[in-house]
């Protein structure tokens, strides 16, 4: 999911783009302003990190780890309207839940916010971006991976993305049944804080990006992000 803009004149790096539910009405799609000309591909171990622009608060380039990767893990995010833990899909996305962990684990969405809440059409928070802007990224992108047949039911964790195989940091918690093209990487499932973000969207935004998208009302700050093993 991209942002427009947020304030008079801020042009982000890419533009939002448009999904086909699979009803057939378009809607703003849960995209990221990061991977600006990167590229990256699939790989025979499972997945490469291809350094890219932006690199906010960069961390490093992981080197994935087949072993690690298939280490099953749960995740809480801690923050200031409650804690939301999801059970990470190691086995269906490896790439991108050995991506998330090496962020977390380097405290890279501490002390950063969720910048985009929509409640029309599309019912996701979106996080993930240390400028807050939508258009930020880690230093590198990465290949989609659980494509196939992928559905965002209520508690669904995702990759935002600016295109194919530009997964960066951002990504969304669908906190109501939503529907979009298989675009977008699952990646976890809400165990519990299903109500905090229910509260969140309840909370309603302000409009930004157009009627049913833009900041939340209620400031959804992480405090930090918490690696489980389970």
């Amino acid at each position: 999911m991209k942002r427009t803009t947020w304030s008079a004149g801020l042009t982000v790096l890419a533009m939002v783009s448009l999904a086909l539910s699979t009803t057939g009405t378009a809607s703003a799609a849960p995209s990221a302003g990061n991977a600006a000309g990167s590229t990256a591909g699939s790989t025979a171990a499972g997945c490469t990190y291809t350094a890219a622009v932006p690199a906010d608060n960069f961390k490093g380039i992981p080197v994935f780890d087949a072993k690690k990767a298939a280490k099953p893990y749960s995740a809480t995010l801690r923050t200031s309207q409650g804690a939301i833990t999801f059970q990470a899909l190691t086995d269906k996305a490896p790439c991108t839940t050995y991506s998330f962990r090496f962020l977390a684990e380097r405290d890279y969405f501490d002390r950063t916010h969720c910048h985009r809440l929509t409640t029309q059409r599309l019912y996701v928070l979106q996080c993930g971006d240390p400028t807050g802007t939508g258009s930020g990224g880690p230093g590198y992108s990465f290949p989609d991976e659980n494509l196939e047949g992928a559905t965002y039911p209520a508690g669904t964790v995702a990759m935002a993305n600016a295109g194919p195989n530009t997964n960066g940091s951002q990504f969304f918690i669908v906190w109501k049944d939503t529907k979009l093209s298989p675009a977008y990487t699952p990646f976890g499932r809400v165990t519990s804080g299903l109500d905090v973000l229910q509260k969140i969207a309840a909370g309603g935004e302000d409009d930004q990006n157009g009627p049913g998208d833009g900041f939340p009302t209620l400031p959804v700050n992480i405090r930090d992000v918490k690696i489980s093993k389970r």
